[in-house]
């Protein structure tokens, strides 16, 4: 192993290693290192800041995803001749087993978890991990036979050596702008995940992920709109021309689950899983926490806690999976979006509108430029966003909370954000 990654990195007993970030990522890093007896410094800024000093003469750095590789003192050492590793460049480079590679703007998660479920269905030894879930290296297994991984942009922008034998894009929406400026950077961080020379799976329903097509690579498409490899059609998902399954039987809220589903079957089918098991999974899949799941039928209406909606495109897709309008709850830090591509969607989508967080007044203007006036609540924090929510809700309403926005300027995380939404309906009184 060793070898291997002396081969592919010049990695060494002589090199200075620097791990940037003690949290999950850098813990896995040091730990693997620690195994392979490599020397190592771990820094970390909210422990000391960083300065040029700590990265002088450093060989490699192995930076976590939530450091930005423009932090003067990381960007003056790469440019004064480090060698950029990832966590996901250490892994690739070791296993023998395939990876499937898992990206996107929203439903990476969701398809990670679908396949991964797929392959266990299937009696196959899978590791699933990478941004959910256990780190890549903490996956290290020689009894596996397939790795899933989901991927970031953060992750993929700094990895160099991954071929998957499948991967996909699932979409690509504004999301973490700033940390790549706009959204051409950010597409193309997402593209990475294609190096090599596996079977692409692309959203024929996305004009930028369908940009990414090589003519010269085995590829699958999926849509939800039009007829392409995977489809849906007449409410059932499609594989050319056999019916998979009628969409009434996936259990998950929304038709862009349809997609996600849709993106898992085109996966497994490039690695060779048994489709009709595949099926069976998806027949049996739980919603993940946070994400689209349905937490309460309180007040005979409809309670979902789409909380992982951290940015717009995933609003977007939640709302657009409804036939009927509800109440949506939004809101939170921003990131710098334009809160203005949200006002489509609510208008055709949302019946009220209830507005928390920092940002809450950037929704409300451009919610203020819509021709058709929607209602709009402010509300201070979960207690009063389901107490106006229960007023203005009618039995057979939904309540949608898809923020597209971070949590951290209330909450600890998007988790926390969904629990207390998720108590907060709990303690109304009926």
């Amino acid at each position: 192993m060793k070898k291997i990654l002396e081969e592919k990195f010049n990695l060494t007993a002589d090199s200075k290693i620097v791990v940037v970030g003690e949290g999950i990522t850098g813990t896995s890093v040091a730990k693997f290192l620690e195994t392979l007896a490599f020397p190592f410094l771990i820094v970390d800024s909210r422990k000391a800041s960083f300065t040029f000093e700590t990265f002088k003469g450093a060989t490699h750095l192995i930076v976590s995803p939530g450091v930005s590789l423009a932090e003067p003192t990381i960007a003056d050492a790469l440019k004064n001749g480090a060698k950029l590793v990832s966590d996901i460049d250490l892994f690739a480079a070791i296993v023998t087993a395939p990876i499937v590679a898992i990206t996107g703007a929203n439903g990476k998660s969701t398809v990670t978890t679908m396949l991964g479920d797929m392959a266990r269905t299937c009696g196959k030894n899978v590791g699933v991990g990478g941004n959910l879930g256990k780190p890549a290296l903490d996956l290290l297994d020689p009894a596996a036979e397939l790795y899933v991984l989901e991927l970031s942009s953060f992750q993929l922008e700094r990895s160099h050596v991954l071929n998957a034998a499948a991967a996909t894009v699932l979409n690509i929406s504004a999301d973490h702008l700033d940390r790549h400026d706009d959204l051409d950077n950010y597409a193309q961080a997402k593209q990475v995940i294609f190096s090599g020379d596996g079977v692409m799976v692309l959203n024929a329903d996305d004009e930028r992920v369908l940009a990414m097509h090589d003519a010269l690579r085995k590829t699958f498409t999926f849509s939800i709109k039009k007829p392409a490899d995977f489809y849906l059609a007449d409410n059932k998902l499609m594989h050319g021309e056999d019916v998979l399954m009628p969409l009434s039987e996936l259990p998950l809220e929304g038709k862009h689950n349809a997609a996600n589903a849709l993106a898992a079957l085109a996966l497994g089918t490039a690695v060779s899983l048994d489709s009709a098991l595949c099926v069976k999974a998806l027949k049996n899949f739980k919603a993940l926490n946070h994400r689209m799941q349905k937490v309460s039928t309180k007040n005979s209406m409809n309670w979902v806690n789409d909380s992982k909606a951290t940015n717009i495109g995933a609003c977007i897709a939640a709302l657009e999976g409804y036939d009927e309008k509800v109440i949506l709850v939004a809101g939170g830090e921003g990131k710098g979006q334009d809160m203005n591509e949200l006002t489509p969607v609510i208008q055709a989508k949302a019946k009220a509108v209830i507005l928390i967080g920092k940002d809450a007044p950037l929704i409300e203007n451009a919610l203020n430029t819509l021709p058709e006036i929607i209602p709009t609540y402010h509300a201070n924090d979960m207690q009063e966003v389901v107490a106006i929510a229960a007023h203005v809700g009618r039995a057979g309403d939904t309540v949608l909370l898809s923020p597209a926005c971070a949590s951290l300027d209330q909450y600890k995380n998007y988790q926390d954000r969904g629990n207390q939404f998720a108590l907060a309906i709990e303690a109304l009184l009926v």
